[in-house]
């Protein structure tokens, strides 16, 4: 019975991992239709406004205190900064350029950044089964990318599209191995989390405002349920999962989620976008997958 509690952590972490890919691979397509009438960097701030104000919500709801110390919320600002002001910028101005499908594709990427930076900050350590897994989910990642590439409407503006995601992908991963600091794990999860949503807010309101004038906002109720399920699904419901999954795994081994998220996008994106799944997109998407099942499955050391 000794390793009964460990055996359910894992699996609690496992589920954590699923249900992640399943919400962010249907987060790409809503996305796209919040740039289609309001400018990207209005809808980030209305997105991640309401996720704050959810965030501190639960806070209280648990009981968790609303208050961070010095060294937090400095750690939640910087934090903030990167993930949901910087890196989501970079992908909302992304979708004018590529598909949904290809943007989570690019940001698979993100596993090697937040395995790098991991080993580098936070002393984390990686095996060859790691390195094995990476390289051949890798693979598989080139070959979706290549599929899109090809399959790209005329016209498309691929390398710009991908600069703007490649971009967000850097930002994304120094946030990531910002939430695995020590700092970081003397902070409570959703506290740490209300405070990073409210930061960033607050840097995509400027950044709104200074690009493209006074709060644009649409009406449509299509528009209205696309925040209400990016805030309260895509961030409130996930975030505080995939934190718990840093501090578990490690960033690195975390951010294999990247990896599965794609699948689901373009199986998303195959009813609603009109994806084609060629031999060279399965080929793909199997040894994406394949990657996962050969990466390890133990805790990080180090950091």
């Amino acid at each position: 019975m000794t390793n009964a509690a460990p055996a359910r952590s894992e699996a609690r972490n496992l589920a954590g991992f699923v249900l992640i890919a399943l919400i962010w691979g249907s987060t790409w397509l809503v996305i796209k239709d919040q740039i289609s009438v309001v400018p990207a960097p209005w809808s980030v701030t209305w997105r991640f406004s309401l996720a704050a104000i959810a965030m501190f919500a639960l806070a209280a709801v648990r009981r968790e205190p609303l208050l961070l110390p010095a060294d937090g919320l400095r750690l939640a600002a910087l934090f903030g900064l990167m993930q949901f002001n910087l890196n989501f910028q970079f992908v909302y101005a992304s979708e004018h350029y590529l598909t949904s499908g290809l943007v989570a594709v690019f940001f698979a990427l993100m596993l090697v950044p937040n395995a790098v930076m991991a080993r580098i900050f936070l002393g984390a350590r990686f095996g060859g089964r790691f390195v094995l897994g990476s390289a051949v989910a890798l693979g598989g990642i080139a070959l979706l990318l290549l599929h899109e590439y090809r399959d790209a409407p005329p016209g498309m503006e691929v390398g710009t599209g991908a600069g703007l995601v490649l971009c967000a992908v850097m930002c994304a991963s120094l946030g990531n191995v910002l939430q695995g600091t020590a700092t970081a794990r003397r902070q409570p999860v959703i506290t740490l989390l209300a405070w990073g949503l409210a930061f960033g807010a607050l840097g995509d309101a400027a950044y709104a405002w200074v690009l493209h004038g006074p709060p644009t906002f649409d009406p449509r109720p299509q528009y209205l349920a696309g925040i209400a399920y990016l805030a309260i699904i895509g961030t409130v419901a996930t975030f505080p999962i995939y934190t718990a999954l840093i501090r578990e795994w490690g960033p690195g081994k975390a951010a294999y989620n990247g990896v599965a998220v794609p699948v689901v996008a373009m199986a998303l994106s195959t009813l609603f976008e009109g994806f084609r799944w060629t031999g060279l997109a399965v080929s793909g998407a199997v040894l994406a997958m394949a990657g996962l099942l050969i990466a390890p499955s133990g805790r990080k050391t180090g950091g």
